[in-house]
């Protein structure tokens, strides 16, 4: 009878953490992929051009690429449980910073806000990624990792919907007041534009703070990673360090420019539908047709990968579609470019979980070090975009999304070689 009872008490903790880090896993998402609304906002509100626009997605995901290191840092000090309640405590200081920012219009500080927002949402993953992975038994990870994703894709599309009906409503006729507006009128106008995201980011911040509460005190187990045994890899007696890996060095590019043309699906859709004569009060719900798509294409990899097809050759599939989808869309008009663009979610959705696999393969007591660099290539997501933007300006939208066919190349060249080699 205590058997029984231990048994059950065990599945009920083990189903509360599950429970608590698929929410973990939605608030990232509903918070990342806000960008793509953010960014049309703040064009207006800030009176900027299209690649100070872009800037919006750099300094979000370039803390990746600062804040990865120190957050390993964090986590062996403080441990998972209280790294995650950290990283949202921080997320929501990262809100709290839009509140001067819209009170003054100033941009520096919207960027300031987003990127202690994505420090913090990268001490977060640091921490709900491998800890979703270690909480239960391995076999069983796959399918976890799976339902996390897709809570995580499910707030990409309900977050882009909810912010643009509260910031963005009545676009097209702000839009035209401001062009004919000029002066003292036209500064009141856009002060009261800036500041529809106040009421917003305190919900977002009270939201944080509250979650973050609740993980610290959550009786989630802490678990450790410093013990484990590490199976040595093919080689390994003959690597001294994490660079002398090819296939790693390649993973982390191929995961560099996969995140950028990920965001650049996402972020970049409502501009553009703007940018070919489509009203922004319909363009800036675009991002969550990039995020359906990626939905249907999670679904189909849960079902056919390794089943039917192998995580390479499922990269492989991937990165053609991704370069067909990317054509069609610069080739064609009006709302049928913009079904090319979204459907790139669909393309993009199985290649992450396909190239961090491939990259880390065969890195045995190097894995730890692995990971964190593949972390550090979400920088990828800062990099891309704002080089679009700087072609945007330059020959316009639609033929800027050249930049992601070679992009594209270099993942089917992972896929189908790259991450064979090892020499």
């Amino acid at each position: 009878m205590q058997t029984e009872l231990t048994g059950a008490n065990d599945r009920r903790s083990y189903l509360m953490s599950i429970s608590i880090i698929g929410i973990l896993f939605f608030i990232f998402g509903f918070v990342t992929w806000l960008n793509g609304t953010l960014i049309p906002f703040l064009q207006i509100a800030c009176e900027l051009s299209n690649l100070q626009a872009y800037f919006v997605t750099f300094a979000f995901y370039i803390s990746y690429l600062v804040m990865a290191p120190p957050s390993s840092w964090v986590l062996h000090k403080i441990g998972f449980k209280n790294g995650m309640a950290a990283g949202l405590a921080v997320m929501a200081l990262g809100s709290l910073i839009f509140i001067p920012a819209a009170f003054t219009r100033t941009f520096e500080l919207f960027l300031m806000g987003l990127f202690v927002q994505g420090s913090g949402l990268a001490l977060l993953q640091t921490a709900s990624n491998p800890y979703i992975t270690i909480i239960g038994p391995r076999e069983s990870a796959a399918k976890r990792i799976a339902i996390m994703g897709i809570c995580n894709k499910i707030a990409g599309v309900i977050s882009p919907i909810v912010l643009g009906a509260l910031i963005l409503h009545g676009a097209s006729e702000l839009m035209a007041n401001v062009e004919i507006l000029t002066g003292a009128d036209k500064t009141a106008l856009l002060d009261n534009l800036a500041r529809r995201v106040i009421m917003p980011y305190i919900v977002m911040a009270i939201v944080l703070f509250v979650l973050a509460f609740m993980i610290r005190y959550a009786h989630l187990p802490e678990v450790d990673t410093d013990n484990e045994e590490v199976t040595p890899g093919i080689n390994q007696t003959k690597k001294t360090a994490w660079y002398q890996f090819p296939h790693l060095i390649m993973g982390f590019v191929a995961l560099f420019f996969y995140v950028g043309v990920e965001v650049m699906a996402g972020d970049t859709i409502a501009l553009y539908g703007k940018s070919i004569g489509i009203s922004l009060d319909q363009s800036k719900y675009f991002t969550s047709l990039t995020l359906i798509s990626m939905v249907v294409g999670y679904i189909i990899g849960i079902i056919t990968i390794p089943r039917f097809i192998k995580q390479d050759k499922a990269l492989a599939v991937s990165a053609v579609l991704g370069v067909i989808f990317t054509i069609a869309a610069i080739f064609t008009q009006g709302f049928v470019s913009v079904a090319f663009i979204a459907l790139l979610g669909l393309a993009n959705a199985m290649m992450w979980p396909s190239i961090w696999p491939l990259a880390i393969a065969d890195l045995g007591k190097f894995t730890k070090a692995g990971s964190a660099l593949l972390v550090m290539g979400i920088a990828g997501g800062a990099i891309v975009p704002l080089l679009y933007g700087s072609m945007v300006d330059v020959i316009g939208n639609q033929q800027s999304y050249w930049i992601m066919v070679p992009l594209y190349f270099f993942i089917l060249y992972y896929a189908l070689s790259g991450h064979k080699i090892r020499k």
